[in-house]
């Protein structure tokens, strides 16, 4: 028997010439690292993060609050709906940060706020207490809050994760400084094997499934704000729009329209500012609804069990960070592409697919919607998470056939791990610019 060690996100496997994992517990801890509850769009939540650690830090309530980020996060706090307002903006994030949020919580952190508490943030960014700036030359995920009251002042950063606290300064003194152990960590992930499509196969279909049951729980999450998303007038009411046209007659109740109304008004609501958590994938709310209902949708409709659901689920996620970890957190690129092709690998185990099937279900993805662009976190983007599900279902039926887009066409390659490198690198190197012309329009626009 032929056994090879690999490392895969800082994870040691060991495993066979049959590709079966024996330390599946370190696996699971990346699903339960990357899968993680968030309420509200991650990039404002954690610049609320940021400013609720440095008022602790403070310890007093602010005179002013100073922001500075990365154009990829300004360009995804511009106009979403912040949780338990009416507002949209960095501003408010970091006002309600500020007076009720609680770091403890990360990515919940503005789990407890009350209608005191928004009144007051409301009126601190009314009177021009907030400032934000666009931060030049930093990481495409980075967030530094300043917090000044009289001659004191605290100083906190975020840095390449959401609720990575990195950096914390009190009047002069560096409390926490995690800057060069997470540049060490960082650079020696980047030089480890990859997880892969084959691997996450294995993985899903053998792990004990009572190990990986937990994933369950974010299905529950995200169900239950899109039934929230369906029963109330929320954003453009992408999803409540579709069953009523069901109801009219004009669409059909089949599984791609309900896969679609489901994800998209759990984003409808989640884009609009409604106060419900969901579970996450890789740092982005969205993507966590994305790779989940449109598999969970399929499931139902099709009447599975659960643990045929549950490792559809581990499928889709898995996938997903696979294919992010190549990518990074944020990109010009539309998150939701990269959580519908996880999802489409789900559908396609659960229609019987094998890994090769579920290969081809990613390159029909990458073949059709790979080019959808990121122009910021708002309500729209129930439309695309939209037309994430409906690709999602429709690049599975055509995979279970065995119909797959040539490695002839386009960024397609023979091989399924080549192909999703070719996605990441328009990602990361072919779209630098087009990320910058993005902004420079929200940021010009009449």
């Amino acid at each position: 028997m032929i056994k090879l060690k690999q490392k895969v996100y800082g994870i040691l496997f060991e495993r066979n010439d049959n590709m079966k994992f024996y330390e599946k517990d370190k696996i699971i801890e990346l699903l339960k690292r990357e899968i993680v509850p968030a309420l509200g769009c991650t990039e404002p939540i954690a610049v609320a993060l940021a400013s609720a650690k440095a008022k602790e830090i403070l310890n007093a309530f602010p005179d002013t609050i100073e922001i500075l980020v990365s154009g990829n996060i300004l360009k995804n706090g511009m106009g979403v709906g912040i949780p338990g307002t009416d507002m949209t903006g960095l501003s408010i994030a970091a006002a309600l940060g500020a007076i009720g949020g609680r770091s403890e919580e990360g990515l919940e952190v503005l789990k407890y706020i009350s209608e005191k508490d928004i009144k007051l943030a409301k009126e601190f960014v009314k009177s021009e207490k907030v400032s934000v700036s666009l931060k030049s030359k930093c990481e495409k995920l980075y967030i530094e809050c300043i917090c000044r009251k009289d001659d004191e002042y605290s100083k906190v950063i975020i840095r390449r994760e959401h609720s990575n606290i990195e950096y914390i300064e009190h009047n002069g003194d560096i409390v926490c400084n995690n800057t060069e152990k997470l540049d060490n960590l960082i650079q020696k992930k980047d030089n480890e094997v990859e997880l892969s499509i084959e691997k996450i196969y294995d993985f899903a279909t053998s792990v004990d499934v009572s190990e990986v049951k937990f994933i369950l729980e974010g299905m529950r999450l995200n169900k239950a704000i899109a039934e929230e998303g369906l029963s109330k007038e929320y954003g453009l009411q992408v999803g409540k729009k579709i069953i009523e046209n069901i109801h009219k007659g004009i669409l059909s109740n089949d599984i791609m329209t309900h896969a679609m109304a489901l994800t998209a008004a759990a984003s409808d609501a989640r884009m609009a500012g409604c106060m419900m958590p969901v579970m996450s994938n890789s740092g982005s709310g969205n993507q966590g609804i994305t790779v989940m209902l449109p598999v969970v949708a399929v499931g139902e409709r099709l009447n599975v069990s659960e643990e045929k659901l549950i490792r559809a689920l581990v499928i889709s996620n898995l996938v997903a960070i696979h294919i992010k970890h190549h990518l990074g957190k944020l990109s010009a690129l539309c998150g939701c592409v990269i959580a519908a092709g996880g999802a489409s690998s789900g559908i396609t185990y659960i229609l019987g697919g094998d890994v090769q099937n579920i290969s081809y279900a990613i390159k029909n993805m990458v073949g059709n919607i790979s080019g959808m662009i990121c122009d910021g976190a708002k309500i729209g983007c129930a439309l695309k998470v939209s037309t994430g599900a409906s690709a999602a279902v429709q690049s599975a039926l055509l995979a279970i056939d065995g119909i797959e887009v040539s490695h002839m066409e386009g960024i397609i390659d023979r091989d399924i791990e080549n192909t999703i490198i070719n996605l990441a690198n328009i990602g990361v190197e072919g779209m630098g610019e087009t990320d910058k012309l993005i902004l420079d329009i929200m940021l010009n626009k009449s």
